[in-house]
């Protein structure tokens, strides 16, 4: 199955959530937003982004190494657990990806709810171990400027043009897993300090 090709969201997801409610609760402003075709996504984001398997293993096989998360910020809401992160490299703990999640924790058994909520492994990575059947279904690619909240969590130099997904991970029963914006940081290491 190929993935969606959307110039702009679905009418059903408001445009960049959940990162929009991140912002929301951090009186931070969004940066403006450029929805784009899949084949207008530009080398080697098209590769990372464009496609409907999980984030974490095309991250993890692009890298060349193991991923874990650096927690921003979560909360939780009825059944409903939010998170803001970045994933790094284990090696080098370098970010390969900026993303905000929403996740129906009432759909996953233990003892995977619990790794969930230990804050240290991507949803990805939980999920492609315990072996549950679940597809990936991303309904809009975009471009934006990191602007300075995200400048400052991926260790930017400067505020850079980035790419992105909103994307929605299911169960085999088409229930609503995760709702996930995943943003991937420039790969040319002069808009990056330090990493």
């Amino acid at each position: 199955m190929s993935p969606v090709l959307a110039s702009e969201p679905s009418s059903t997801t408001p445009v960049l959530h959940p990162l929009d409610e991140f912002y929301r609760r951090g009186r931070r402003t969004l940066p403006p937003v450029r929805f784009l075709e899949g084949p207008e996504v530009p080398e080697p984001y098209r590769t990372l982004l464009v496609h409907n398997r999980d984030m974490t293993r095309t991250l993890e096989r692009f890298h060349h190494g193991r991923i874990h998360l650096r927690l921003i910020s979560s909360w939780r809401e009825d059944d409903g657990y939010w998170r803001e992160s970045v994933l790094e490299l284990d090696d080098s703990n370098r970010p390969v990806e900026f993303g905000a999640i929403k996740i129906h924790l009432n759909r996953f058994p233990d003892p995977w709810r619990t790794q969930i909520l230990e804050e240290r492994l991507p949803l990805g990575g939980i999920l492609n171990a315990s072996g549950m059947k679940y597809t990936s279904q991303p309904s809009a690619f975009f471009e934006l400027k990191s602007g300075e909240f995200i400048t400052c969590t991926l260790h930017l130099e400067r505020d850079v043009v980035l790419y992105g997904r909103q994307n929605t991970l299911r169960d085999a029963s088409s229930n609503v897993l995760a709702e996930i914006v995943e943003i991937l940081p420039p790969e040319s290491s002069d808009a990056t300090k330090g990493t």
